[in-house]
């Protein structure tokens, strides 16, 4: 008899979270694909829409083989397609090139939490369709002309050693050292990341209907301007070029093409994956205000995302992730 085990606890709470994110990537695109003009781009969105929609049959199908409630998720009441055109189709193309890089890691990290076949085999399958989702909006991107490519540095003439412990000096303690690589490519992904974020925001503070949401949007803004400026001012320091806004890829709209409940969701998934990247920016950057920077900045955006966490439960429109049993209120029950 051939052992199928029960999905374990990381498999479901990594399908879960697929499911939310595919269901609202599908509500996310359709809009898009509603108002778009450019072909190139619009075959870009056609091929993300389809494999979206393929993730969350794939995962539908899971559930109901292990009997585990679907999740709720988003659905086409949602997403109001015929709503006036709120984002451009450079933003579209950019929007998608960075999901497809949040997709890789997330992709990246399920598969090596899962232990069953048809689970690794799945997430083998999403790596490898975003793999080609993201190399392609990239390869548009550069056509286009609107790829921020990461800035050159110096080939050195030889092999060299660090030979101070000022090399981990940020300012502290005399003079900073020049950036490393790592360092500015970090720097430039995440200001990419902020100065996507603050368009996105930017346009959901104009439509969004609830009036704490609105606020609370606003505030999110504000935020990532200041973290745009931020690591644009530490490129600058080094006569690197930094990031530009994308806010003028915002129309003027105001009628909403999405749900609050919607909206709140994406802006705390990209908040959440904001507070990851921090991390791992944090631990590549031997700079000690480097350091101090990317902590200062997540503790900032974790209390956003706390925020962010009550209102929506406060709504009604937080669905409760995978959990363990609660072994104390079992025992009360008996």
């Amino acid at each position: 008899m051939k052992h199928h085990p029960k999905l374990t606890a990381s498999e479901i709470s990594n399908l879960w979270t697929s499911y939310q994110n595919d269901s609202m990537t599908i509500c996310g695109i359709e809009y898009f694909l509603a108002n778009i003009e450019d072909t190139d781009i619009r075959s870009i969105l056609e091929y993300a829409l389809d494999i979206s929609k393929q993730h969350v049959q794939r995962v539908t199908d899971i559930f109901q083989s292990e009997t585990y409630p679907i999740p709720v998720g988003f659905t086409e009441h949602d997403v109001n397609v015929k709503a006036p055109r709120l984002f451009s189709d450079v933003l579209y193309l950019s929007y998608i090139l960075n999901m497809g890089k949040f997709g890789l890691s997330s992709y990246s990290l399920a598969l090596t939490l899962s232990s069953r076949d048809d689970i690794i085999d799945y997430y083998s399958d999403c790596l490898s369709e975003t793999k080609t989702l993201h190399n392609w909006a990239k390869s548009v991107s550069k056509e286009k002309g609107v790829h921020v490519r990461t800035p050159q540095i110096p080939t050195p003439e030889q092999v060299d050693f660090v030979k101070d412990t000022s090399f981990l000096s940020g300012g502290l303690f005399g003079e900073p050292r020049p950036l490393l690589g790592i360092e500015i490519g970090d720097l430039i992904y995440n200001a990419k990341r902020n100065a996507l974020g603050q368009a996105l925001i930017t346009g959901f503070s104009q439509v969004a209907n609830n009036k704490d949401v609105r606020q609370y949007f606003k505030r999110g803004r504000e935020i990532s301007g200041k973290h745009l400026e931020s690591f644009n001012s530490l490129l600058h320091k080094n006569y690197l070029s930094g990031v530009s806004t994308f806010t003028p890829e915002v129309t003027d709209s105001t009628v909403a093409p999405f749900s609050d409940k919607l909206m709140m969701y994406h802006i705390s998934a990209l908040v959440a994956s904001g507070i990851g990247q921090y991390g791992i920016s944090m631990s590549t950057s031997p700079r000690r205000d480097l350091s101090i920077d990317y902590a200062r900045l997540m503790a900032e955006i974790a209390k956003y995302a706390n925020d962010g966490a009550k209102l929506m439960i406060n709504n009604g429109w937080m669905e409760q992730p995978p959990e363990a049993a609660d072994r104390q209120e079992l025992a009360k029950k008996k």
